[in-house]
């Protein structure tokens, strides 16, 4: 199969150009295939590339194959107590109060290369730093390749240090699954109308080695439930291996395995989409590079977007994290979060969310949390669009009957910010 090389190349740096702490995984695919437009479509799936779209990058795309992408969010928050955001002491599943003008700042910032082989290969290599503490570190270092197999021509080979299954909710900020690490693996293996992802990977160390910890990784996808959507089911299993001091004394001895199994059904209809997730862990939330002997986690969410206008759209999330250790620590949170978003015109744009996170320690009390924002939007394009310059005031409360400090169990929090957030 022989490609016209100036299209094939700007299509391969259209996908490296979505690139994003919240996109997709890059990977090189053709662009005969297609995927249905579903807002909330498990953002860990493979871009994929239309003609239209390939049209309209040829004149803008130069065909060096590079580009610089990435994604980052700066800006200025005050606000009148002793923490700077609003959260219940506790809570596992992300920002479960909310993360509208309750995040902090950082950014991701990549350097991406496509290149096509005399034998129509397609490659791609990436790095990535970032920079969400006092240090600036690599994030990733890459290399993929795709239409090696001519019996799986859509099938893409990788190895190296990259972002790695990790599906994320936006309203909590919460991913769900994550295992980044370095390894290698196989994505899109085509299965007869289903496709699988499979990989091999290791938790990074300080430095550029493996910690000695491992997880097997799989994601079968495209599993069509017909009106009711589409279908991906996840599983994997964290190992570790036989680690050693200086001194020659094994330092993991009694280290456990672990393992997860979930599932995401994606559902799209005439005013917005929904998203249902289940995710079942042993000895492991929600990953399995981080276990806990005997923990068992229970992780179930349904968030969807209601659009009734052209210039009006609802967003909203309910989620239940139960969390058994066997101990004192046992606890499950319940946490809800809905943003009606109002549009201006092109530019301009009003948000509100509001937010309520409760955990529920099963032998002492219970830690609570509240908030609500309101931002008011600066956006390239439309509503939704990036770059975006944000400014919000949120007030909110946390009461910590259970809580590791006395002297900030209880705050009243009003917050003043400006932000701006962009992914490229």
């Amino acid at each position: 199969m022989k490609f016209k090389l100036l299209p094939l190349a700007a299509a391969i740096t259209t996908s490296l150009v979505s690139m994003s702490l919240y996109a997709e995984e890059v990977t090189a695919v053709k662009p005969e295939l297609t995927q249905p437009a579903d807002p909330l479509y498990d953002r860990q799936q493979p871009l994929v590339l239309t003609e239209e779209m390939i049209q309209q990058v040829l004149a803008n795309v130069p065909d060096t194959g590079f580009k610089f992408t990435g994604y980052a969010r700066y800006g200025f928050h005050y606000n009148d107590d002793i923490k700077d955001y609003v959260g219940a002491e506790g809570q596992k599943a992300g920002n479960a109060a909310g993360r509208l003008g309750n995040e902090g700042n950082g950014g991701e910032f990549q350097f991406n290369k496509a290149f096509i082989s005399s034998n129509d290969a397609v490659w791609n290599v990436s790095v990535m730093l970032e920079h969400w503490g006092d240090n600036v570190g690599l994030k990733k270092f890459y290399a993929g390749v795709t239409n090696i197999f001519e019996s799986q021509p859509n099938a893409y080979l990788w190895a190296g240090r990259d972002f790695h299954q990790r599906p994320q909710q936006g309203l909590n900020d919460y991913f769900w699954m994550m295992h980044d690490g370095q390894g290698a693996g196989i994505k899109n293996l085509d299965l007869g109308g289903l496709k699988l992802d499979f990989a091999g990977v290791a938790q990074a160390s300080s430095g550029t080695g493996d910690s000695g910890v491992y997880a097997i990784t799989s994601k079968l996808h495209g599993i069509s439930l017909g009106e009711l959507g589409s279908l991906s089911i996840l599983a994997n299993y964290g190992f570790e291996s036989d680690q050693y001091d200086d001194n020659g004394v094994q330092t993991n001895p009694d280290s456990s395995d672990a393992f997860q199994i979930g599932a995401a059904i994606d559902s799209s209809w005439s005013m917005g989409g929904t998203q249902l997730i289940l995710r079942y862990s042993e000895n492991a939330d929600n990953g399995v590079f981080w276990k806990t002997e005997d923990l068992t986690a229970l992780y179930a969410s349904f968030s969807g977007n209601v659009q009734t206008s052209d210039s009006f759209n609802t967003e909203y999330l309910v989620a239940y994290h139960d969390y058994d250790d066997k101990s004192s620590e046992s606890r499950t949170n319940y946490s809800a979060i809905v943003r009606p978003m109002m549009t201006w015109n092109d530019v301009h744009s009003t948000w509100l969310e509001a937010g309520y996170s409760l955990v529920d320690y099963d032998e002492s009390d219970e830690n609570s949390a509240w908030k609500v924002t309101l931002s008011q939007n600066v956006s390239f394009g439309f509503a939704g669009a990036r770059p975006m310059i944000r400014f919000y005031a949120t007030v909110g409360s946390a009461d910590n009957q259970v809580s590791s400090n006395t002297y900030d169990a209880k705050q009243d929090t009003l917050a003043l910010g400006a932000m701006f957030e962009s992914w490229w």
